[in-house]
């Protein structure tokens, strides 16, 4: 019947309409910006850089430019720092001495995060980022871009506590590699030491004559 869809379609609307007045989750009007609907934990606005305790010493990202690379608007500029520091583990590494995201070049694809070897760069959730200037103030610098990993938290609780757990469990592996390299050179020298010992000592080549000698 010609006009089906339609009659079904106000409906919905009809049912919507009338239950908005009895039942909350109907209604569809936010008062904002008084009130405030959760953002869902997947979703994603610009990149952030991350660190931890320390925003320069814990800094995560060690200045690689494989995110740079891979933006397809192209709107990542890094330059690598002359010098290292020690990170949040203590190995010395590159830093970002200059790290910029234009954020209105910026199409949220988070290309950058997948590619991250370190974790170090994820999504943000604030939306409300209106200025005034056009240019320089949409073009976000290191400082503006660091977040602490407890902010990570907060706004991506799931995928912060799965990147803790990896991050956690490649520092054992490493500290576990290290510790067996150490065993295992640690038992190399004291092979050594051990052959040292025993192994006897051949005469000098003058020794046997002189002895001859002595006793004729």
């Amino acid at each position: 019947m010609i006009g089906t869809g339609i009659l079904k379609g106000m409906a919905v609307t009809a049912r919507n309409f009338v239950g908005s007045y009895f039942e909350k989750e109907r209604l569809i009007t936010v008062q904002y910006p008084e009130e405030r609907t959760p953002l869902p934990e997947n979703y994603r606005n610009f990149p952030i850089l991350i660190y931890d305790n320390d925003p320069q010493a814990g800094l995560r990202c060690v200045a690689c430019k494989i995110c740079e690379k891979e933006c397809p608007p192209q709107c990542i500029y890094i330059v690598k720092s002359d010098d290292k520091k020690p990170d949040y583990m203590g190995k010395p590494q590159f830093y970002p001495k200059v790290f910029d995201i234009d954020i209105s070049v910026c199409m949220s694809c988070q290309i950058c995060v997948e590619v991250c070897p370190f974790e170090a760069i994820k999504m943000d959730k604030d939306f409300e980022l209106s200025k005034r200037e056009r240019f320089d103030s949409l073009l976000l610098r290191r400082e503006q871009l660091s977040k602490s990993n407890e902010y990570y938290h907060k706004i991506h609780p799931v995928e912060a506590a799965a990147v803790d757990k990896n991050l956690a469990d490649a520092a054992a592996a490493a500290e576990a590699k290290k510790k067996a390299a150490a065993e295992a050179a640690a038992k190399v020298a004291a092979a050594k030491a051990t052959a040292a010992k025993t192994t006897p000592v051949p005469p000098a080549a003058g020794s046997s004559a002189s002895t001859s000698e002595a006793s004729s």
